[in-house]
């Protein structure tokens, strides 16, 4: 099996996603089915939260040779286009945005997500730097394999 396609397999199914603002309750029932596009090159994620502030979306993940890394093509209902440079290592589940790419960047994210040891679960957290370089919490983002 091409290590590419080994590192991806684990993230292959459907997931619930469990959303949890500062200050808010959790808002449960988002959905995510990451599935492989013909070939098994690139991974599909596709996704719907129930929150009318959070958009649904789709990603393109693959492996970049000539970057030597990851990358997550993200797109999302609102009309935005972003790259993330994507790892795994040690069962966490890194994504960053820290340079420019199909929009302007107006401010630095980053998801650090966690599986869990049996990986039925990624614990996730996403945050902002609106400046660059100061990181603040922005939201929780967890995961729960279905079935």
């Amino acid at each position: 099996m091409d290590e590419s396609r080994k590192w991806l397999e684990r993230f292959i199914g459907e997931w619930t996603m469990r959303v949890t603002f500062p200050g808010a309750p959790p808002v449960e029932g988002g959905r995510v089915v990451f599935a492989w596009m013909t070939g098994e090159q690139f991974l599909i994620q596709r996704w719907e939260v129930p929150v009318p502030e959070a958009p649904d979306g789709l990603a393109v993940i693959g492996f970049d040779g000539g970057r030597g890394t990851f990358l997550q093509h993200y797109f999302d209902s609102r009309g935005i286009a972003r790259v993330y440079v994507m790892s795994l290592e040690d069962g966490v589940w890194t994504l960053r945005r820290e340079a420019p790419d199909f929009s302007p960047l107006d401010f630095a994210q980053r998801f650090t997500g966690t599986f869990s040891d049996d990986g039925t679960t990624i614990e996730g957290r996403w945050e902002i730097a609106h400046d660059g370089s100061t990181w603040e919490h922005d939201f929780d983002l967890t995961y729960v394999r279905a079935g």
